[in-house]
């Protein structure tokens, strides 16, 4: 997990997904070496945005972007569609 101070994100999932994320921590976690299903999150969203850089960063980290620069909330079902 993150040593620096965390920066707060709200994860939205499926209850069926969400299902299968504490259960494959509570399956696996812990044999992994994640502490928190935070830390499982925040691991698997890292190496996503990482393979992202790669793909259409040229392999570069990101510049970052500010707290507020992104809406709050999930999508509209018509964003979605």
């Amino acid at each position: 997990m993150s040593k620096n101070k965390p920066a707060s994100f709200t994860p939205y999932f499926t209850e069926d997904d969400a299902g299968q994320v504490r259960t494959a921590f509570l399956a696996a976690g812990h044999q992994e070496g994640y502490a928190s299903i935070s830390e499982l999150i925040e691991a698997a969203t890292l190496r996503e945005v990482r393979r992202l850089a790669r793909k259409y960063n040229h392999s570069r980290t990101w510049d970052p972007a500010p707290p507020g620069t992104l809406r709050p909330g999930q999508r509209t079902r018509e964003e979605q569609r």
